[in-house]
């Protein structure tokens, strides 16, 4: 059986924080809480889906950041080395994101973020992986935008104002192995999870905002069925649940192991998820239900080997 992804232990952090309309507090408010997480022993770090903002097509515009002066319309990433930096006035979450990891000296995944991009004239729902030095790692857009309409219960459109993001995103961080990074509606679609986990990823996470409709009846099962699919670790991290925002997030927080047990949950208030990750809990995992070596790709097609797209 092949080694563990995941090579070494690492703690795990998850803020459920709540983010108003003041987007200088929210920046204060999450880097004292990344502190927190830090102070806690916490390796990686991981904040909510718009966590600098209200979460709302109405609200992307006004909060939007550009992410990079690159002339390109992309972000820099991992192989695309960060030689173009935003300033703090075109981005203050990105530079209190690459501050904050660096003063824990940990790894922070800033949730996501709206995004404005001069060149192409669009906004994105953009997260943003950040090392122990503070340089930027990853960039991941939101690769399938929540459009729903459920009848007599939810409506919400993010095309309206947003663009999807057009790539798959795995990023090594030593010394533990490789993650997985998506946003909230990603994690509908398991293509992206089997993908990563069939590349190495040890841990797939999901910065998320469910509502109050989905959330009760799908928020749970999508966090065990990519954990028990894939037999790796996975968490998602929720804003907390204001009753007063015109979007209410269903909250609870959580990380699943590989045997999609829960280890963590929130409930819907302000909280920090913490959990112990071991590779040895993948391992006795896989050696109990061998899943690799029984997979028929004679029968059906290894989406892992098809046409993935790495780079925007």
């Amino acid at each position: 059986m092949p080694p563990s992804p995941l090579k070494k232990p690492l703690k795990l952090a998850l803020i459920q924080l709540a983010a108003g309309a003041d987007k200088s507090k929210n920046l204060s408010h999450a880097r004292s809480k990344i502190h927190e997480a830090s102070r806690a022993g916490a390796n990686l770090i991981v904040l909510p889906e718009c966590f600098n903002s209200p979460y709302g097509t109405q609200y992307f515009p006004k909060y939007a950041e550009i992410l990079s002066t690159a002339s390109t319309s992309a972000p820099s990433t991992a192989s695309s080395p960060a030689t173009d930096p935003p300033t703090e006035e075109q981005s203050p979450s990105y530079h209190m994101l690459s501050s904050v990891a660096a003063e824990t000296k940990t790894y922070l995944l800033g949730g996501s973020v709206p995004e404005y991009v001069p060149a192409t004239k669009k906004y994105h729902n953009t997260s943003l992986l950040f090392s122990p030095e503070g340089k930027l790692l990853n960039t991941h857009r939101k690769v399938h935008l929540f459009d729903i309409d459920i009848p007599g219960k939810i409506s919400f459109h993010e095309s309206e104002v947003l663009s999807p993001g057009n790539k798959v995103s795995l990023v090594d961080i030593p010394p533990y192995g490789k993650i997985g990074i998506a946003i909230c509606y990603d994690i509908r679609f398991p293509e992206l999870a089997t993908i990563a986990a069939r590349h190495g990823a040890f841990l797939l996470l999901y910065p998320g905002a469910f509502n109050m409709t989905t959330g009760p009846v799908h928020w749970e099962l999508q966090a065990r069925a990519r954990a028990v699919d894939n037999q790796v670790y996975v968490g998602l991290c929720s804003p907390a649940r204001d009753d007063e925002a015109s979007y209410r997030a269903w909250g609870h927080s959580m990380v699943v192991d590989p045997y999609a047990e829960v280890l963590g949950e929130a409930q819907d208030g302000e909280d920090i998820v913490y959990a112990e990750l071991r590779g040895e809990k993948i391992e006795e995992v896989r050696k109990g239900i061998p899943l690799e070596g029984q997979r028929r790709f004679d029968v059906y097609p290894d989406v892992a080997k098809g046409d993935v797209k790495w780079e925007e």
